[in-house]
């Protein structure tokens, strides 16, 4: 049974009633985040319960070392660990003398918890009833600034119902954290200074190890009834803590009110010893502006982003929740303004995963990026990767690979391989496909070559390099097979010839050929440059092409499909329909064993190259693909229902691609995979945005072109995007009957809906019928 108690609503995540069973889901559902540090939903005052507290800051980690029993040659050395800040949210609360803990409140009513995001803030109320008989009414707003992005605020009001009260508020810094997930429960961070004047606190810290250099910081104000309230502030400071305290006697059905700003400046923006200074000058700016015109501001920033990036679906009220719960997500997560950053796959919501750079970044998010923002902010992700490129050539290195062979890592924090289980790191080598795919996808879709004649052609050829190295010629097949790999699916390994490995094994190196040849042919400059910094050379641009025309790829004469891996028909193929209710997930109810000799397929593999590479199949072939792979299909990973709910559609099984979209938008929200107290599955959200472009709206881009085919969910109305193609913002509305295009830009552009071409004029709408 899937979780069911956030509210449906249009623009907000409410949770209703207070339940200490939910507190660690909520945490990561109630996240909040502003692409430079991000927050789990933890409670501002003390909470004895059962609680995940996490606060992040973009960019910064630990490199925890890796833990297995035996030691392999090539084995990363650490484990990135994405680290659990410094808390600045805190704030202590005493009611007549006793601590407010909702854990250990006699009662605990009307408590009510929104996440708004079309405004971008958090809020929490309730009234709860003390050990000591005081009843109190609370209500808490919070927000991390989009403007002023080493900033976040909080309004926490107070009001005795039943009786006067003395109130203490101490807020608080504390940078004696741990980590949730750690390897050995090393130390994390040092303190190396504390420090604290007038109403304001800083606590300088550093990592171990990375060396990187936060504050923390924090400035408080009090009000009753709205009022500014002067009171000096009793002070208490240890090694790795600063604590004000402000009391006040409030007359029952007063309101008694703090302001806290905290939040962190990084050595990633400013020099290590201007670290107080430069918090001192961002509280400054926002302690003049003041919660409520910080709050205003955030609602402006908020609205410039809902106004590209919006997908409003009428007639679904759930459907219409979750996929704006994941675009806001996505753009808590990365804003595009800093090409040093990356999209973790829990984002600011956990540490499950370590890392902050997957394969997911490449195949899922870069379309969401590329047509919802300009398109430097894709170009960045790119040149991550680019600016990795030494570093992938390293990790090739240590596995045997010569001669500028790059193979990026499946995980990475700085473009080192820090992912902890052989069969990922050694074995899951696909993924440096999608990184080339990125690089096609972004050229597709943008027009703009600059970025491969400039940096990604070097990647393209480095990958090449790995892909011929990595290819072995079997005597016996007369073909070069992939051996020992790991798809998509990752509940196979060290199988021989994945599909789809060996797909875009071969595609690559065509990529990479293809690209060699425009760029001597178009830019002799760049080519030179580029060709006495890797010194490539015919004979072994003519043993890639023996590759790649000799590829091997299994088949299935007997089902007429192409086969996962060799050994796929070996298994006792029994449908997941047929697998008993209570095994799932597998996952967490079978032995590792047992999962990698069963048929059973976490995500989309061979279906992923069709996804991938759909021009190059017939609409028959993927049909006969989907309908013999789904079916085992276990959807255990929170990229698997997208790709498959695009597909579905492009079959026109309409009720298998919407079925496939809800859980895809409603993944965390609704807890499919038991886990959601983890952290969000970030990456994936990107996916559920392809669910409807590219699935329900059927957007394509071929020969430099949008293609459309419309299509609607029984259950919807309408629904309605907008994408950003080459500088002109294009929207889409598609309704029961009809689907109407708008063109924001100043000159016409030709699209092909159902395969008919149309010319779209500025603010000229044009209906077609359905």
């Amino acid at each position: 049974m899937n979780q069911d108690y956030i509210k449906p609503d249009n623009w907000s995540i409410i949770e209703e009633g207070f339940d200490i069973k939910r507190v660690k889901s909520s945490e990561s559902l109630f996240s909040i985040g502003n692409g430079a540090m991000g927050q789990r939903a933890n409670f501002e005052e003390e909470y004895s319960g059962a609680t995940f507290q996490g606060s992040y800051i973009a960019g910064v980690y630990y490199p925890d070392k890796t833990r297995v029993g035996w030691w392999k040659n090539g084995y990363p050395e650490y484990f990135a660990k994405v680290l659990n800040a410094p808390n600045w949210i805190g704030i202590k609360v005493y009611v007549n003398g006793e601590s407010l803990d909702l854990f250990t409140c006699k009662t605990v009513e009307n408590f009510k918890r929104e996440l708004n995001m079309k405004e971008g803030w958090l809020s929490r109320s309730f009234e709860a009833t003390l050990q000591n008989n005081t009843k109190i009414d609370v209500k808490t707003t919070r927000f991390l600034s989009l403007d002023l992005d080493e900033v976040g605020a909080i309004q926490y009001e107070i009001i005795p119902l039943n009786k006067d009260a003395e109130i203490t508020f101490k807020p608080y810094l504390d940078s004696g954290i741990t980590n949730e997930d750690s390897n050995w429960d090393d130390k994390f961070w040092d303190t190396i200074n504390v420090c604290h004047k007038n109403h304001q606190a800083f606590i300088e810290a550093k990592t171990m190890k990375t060396d990187f250099h936060i504050c923390t910081f924090m400035e408080s104000k009090v009000f009753i009834n709205g009022k500014s309230v002067l009171i000096e502030p009793n002070i208490k400071a240890d090694s790795n803590s600063a604590t004000f305290s402000y009391s006040y006697q409030v007359k029952k059905s007063e309101t008694y009110t703090i302001h806290k700003f905290g939040g962190y400046t990084v050595d990633r923006n400013h020099h290590k010893t201007k670290l107080v200074s430069a918090a001192k000058n961002v509280l400054k700016i926002a302690t003049k502006k003041g919660f409520n015109q910080l709050l205003d501001d955030q609602k402006k920033a908020w609205a410039n982003i809902w106004d590209m990036a919006d997908i409003t679906i009428s007639g679904d009220i759930k459907a219409q929740q979750g996929i704006r719960f994941n675009i806001f997500q996505l753009n808590q997560t990365y804003l595009g303004k800093d090409s040093r950053l990356n999209i973790g796959p829990k984002g600011f919501t956990g540490e499950k995963y370590g890392g902050s750079t997957y394969w997911d970044t490449e195949a899922y998010c870069i379309p969401f990026y590329m047509a919802t923002k300009d398109q430097k902010v894709a170009k960045n992700l790119l040149e991550y990767r680019y600016n990795h490129l030494e570093k992938a050539i390293e990790n090739a290195e240590k596995l045997g690979f010569k001669n500028g062979a790059a193979l990026y890592p499946m995980v990475t924090m700085n473009g080192e391989e820090c992912h902890n289980e052989w069969e990922i790191t050694f074995e899951e080598i696909h993924r440096n496909g999608a990184i080339a795919f990125a690089i096609y996808n972004y050229h597709r879709y943008t027009g703009d070559y600059s970025y491969i004649k400039e940096k990604g052609l070097e990647v393209l050829i480095g990958i090449a390099r790995f892909w011929h190295q990595r290819a072995t010629f079997s005597t016996d097949k007369n073909k070069y097979v992939i051996l020992g790999v790991t798809g998509p699916n990752e509940y196979e390994n060290n199988v021989n010839n994945n599909f789809y490995t060996n797909y875009i094994a071969k595609w690559c190196i065509n990529y990479a050929l293809e690209n060699i040849d425009k760029v001597a042919s178009e830019f002799p400059s760049d080519f030179t440059r580029i060709m006495n910094k890797v010194k490539l050379s015919n004979s072994e641009l003519n043993e890639w092409k023996e590759v790649t025309d000799n590829m091997y790829f299994p088949f299935s004469e007997k089902y007429n499909v192409y086969l996962q891996q060799d050994g796929f028909l070996d298994k006792e193929l029994i449908t997941v329909a047929n697998l008993d209710k209570s095994q799932r997930p597998i996952n967490q109810k079978w032995s590792w064993d047992r999962i990698l000799r069963s048929p059973y397929i976490k995500q989309a593999d061979t279906l992923q190259g069709f996804y991938f590479f759909e021009d190059h199949f017939s609409d028959e072939e993927l049909e006969r693909h989907f309908d013999f792979y789904e079916p085992f299909t276990v959807h255990e990973s929170s990229l698997s229902p997208c790709v498959h709910s695009i597909q579905a559609a492009k079959l026109g099984r309409m009720e298998q691609a919407y079925n496939f979209y809800l859980r895809t938008s409603r993944l965390d929200l609704d807890d499919y995979n038991k886990e959601v107290e983890e952290g969000l599955h970030i990456t994936s959200m990107a996916g559920t945005w392809m669910s409807i472009v590219e699935g329900f709206g059927g957007m394509r881009v071929k020969n430099n072109t949008l293609h459309f085919e419309p299509k609607i969910p029984e259950q919807w109305n309408s629904f309605s995007f907008k994408v950003n193609f080459r500088g002109q913002v294009l929207k889409i509305e598609v309704s029961k009957n009809k689907t109407d295009f708008e063109l924001e830009g100043i000159k016409s552009i030709q699209i092909v809906v159902n395969n008919k071409p149309l010319v779209i004029s500025p603010k000229n709408l044009i209906s077609l019928k359905s």
